[in-house]
């Protein structure tokens, strides 16, 4: 019998196996530096450039007040984001498997399926983008092959998964901001770029409008941004996560913003091609950056919408069994109908994104009120996981009434403040057209939960019992979905 000890096969890439289920403590291979990596290196993008140029080009703000209302609004909507953070090391699962626990297995079903959407939506946008920048260096080049290899770089990272995502990440990260930080400095060395915006006025509307786009940038990272806390070691802690992420998306989403605010009020019809057109080479060299480092951090997108894709899937179809194989097929088509989507969008894009982004935040600030809330505030962190994949919901149920009750109502707190091209809420007349709904609905949303959490308590255990044999009766198979499958 041999006594030397068992060889131990390293590789540069390990091969995602866990998909949506629990990470277990030995594949926690995250740090606080590459949590801080991923969120700095995902918001150093030309989307993100184009977002910050909205203040200035399409808002008329001067550029000191865009600056403003940019950290205003950031520095709010990442809070919300880094307290979802704070729950994947403790968790170890994807953030919108969460929902299961507030909605029930199916409702949480449906809230994936909503977040599915959203991040589709952000692998589109960012082919679009990415293309673009290309184009302005290379305007020969065929604009839907450049999404086609664009799109098939991010689908290849995200196949490998988390492991490949976060080290490229890390890379990627410290390669854009030097080239960020250099296109800053050299465009406040321009007075015809600084003095573009001299004679802007600033108004109550465009304030809050860009910093309502700076909440929402941030808030759009809540519905994954447990998908790679969770990699955290558990004893980290959640004090960890929160500041790694927070941080991470702050700086980073300011700062490439504060970038965009120049650049649109250099030219507001086509912001990433004043980079070319102000800075010369090294501008064309920095778009070059962009465009393929998007491709890169595309793959953070993608792997986000397959875990909710998975969720979604598992929660609707009893036959589904999630293994690695189900996780790389549907990478593969979400990827396909992502690249379909932004080879069909190519159009008037930027009137399409500030849609989007309107409509993000109404439909995710109630789900993020429950969720914080319940978490913090009802069940203090304290889950059963087992429950959340088990199909008749076990102590969480199919469908919990409380937490759809509570968003229902909280979406609808929003309407009359509303403000979209397709619909203004009566109320946006008299405050001016401030949008303050995402403010309305997140404190209505939290105050209904926790007085519907605090009415359901008072339920005779006799009436919890019998609805609990009531779900049992109808699920012909209450056993949970094996976690270790």
């Amino acid at each position: 019998m041999s006594n030397e000890p068992p060889v131990v096969t390293k590789t540069f890439v390990r091969f995602e196996q866990q998909h949506i289920l629990p990470i277990p403590e030995s594949e926690r291979t995250g740090t606080n530096w590459s949590l801080f990596a991923i969120w700095v290196g995902l918001n150093m993008m030309p989307l993100t450039v184009v977002t910050g140029a909205v203040a200035s080009g399409a808002y008329g703000l001067p550029i000191g007040w865009s600056i403003a209302a940019i950290l205003l609004g950031n520095v709010i909507g990442a809070f919300g984001s880094a307290l979802h953070a704070s729950q994947g090391p403790h968790l170890g699962i994807p953030q919108m498997l969460q929902a299961r626990a507030q909605f029930g297995y199916l409702g949480g079903g449906l809230f994936a399926l909503i977040a599915f959407i959203m991040f589709m939506g952000f692998f589109a946008s960012i082919l679009i983008v990415a293309k673009d920048a290309l184009l302005a260096v290379f305007p020969e080049m065929n604009g839907s092959v450049v999404i086609l290899v664009f799109a098939v770089i991010g689908i290849v990272l995200c196949v490998f998964g988390y492991d490949l995502l976060r080290k490229t990440m890390v890379y990627l990260s410290i390669i854009i901001a030097a080239a960020v930080t250099l296109s800053m400095v050299l465009f406040w060395t321009k007075p015809e770029v600084t003095a573009a915006r001299a004679d802007a006025a600033f108004s109550f509307e465009g304030f809050f409008a860009m910093l309502a786009i700076g909440i929402v940038w941030q808030l759009a990272y809540a519905p994954y941004v447990s998908d790679y806390s969770r990699y955290l070691p558990k004893n980290t802690g959640p004090k960890t996560a929160f500041w790694s992420t927070y941080l991470g998306l702050v700086v980073s989403s300011v700062f490439v913003m504060t970038l965009g605010v120049l650049l649109g009020a250099a030219n507001p019809e086509n912001p990433l091609a004043a980079l070319g057109d102000y800075l010369g080479p090294i501008g064309l060299v920095v778009l070059i950056v962009f465009a393929v480092s998007s491709a890169l951090i595309n793959g953070v997108e993608l792997y986000s919408a397959v875990m909710n894709a998975l969720t979604a899937l598992q929660s609707s179809f009893r036959g589904v069994v999630v293994t690695s194989m189900t996780r790389v097929w549907t990478t593969i088509v979400c990827g396909a109908i992502a690249t379909l989507i932004a080879l069909l969008g190519q159009g008037d894009f930027m009137t399409m994104f500030e849609s989007f982004l309107t409509l993000l935040l109404y439909v995710l600030i109630p789900w993020s009120a429950i969720n914080l809330a319940d978490y913090f505030i009802v069940q203090k962190g304290e889950y059963v996981i087992e429950d959340l994949f088990a199909r008749n919901g076990g102590r969480y149920g199919r469908w919990n009434g409380v937490g759809l009750a509570s968003y229902a109502i909280g979406l609808a707190a929003q309407v009359p403040f509303m403000i979209t091209p397709l619909y203004t809420g009566p109320m946006a007349g008299p405050l001016q057209g401030i949008d303050i709904a995402w403010l309305v609905g997140f404190a209505v949303t939290v105050a209904v939960y926790l007085l519907l959490v605090r009415a359901a308590r008072r339920r005779t255990p006799i009436a919890q019992e019998r609805d609990l044999r009531a779900e049992r009766d109808l699920d012909p198979d209450p056993d949970p979905e094996p976690v270790g499958a």
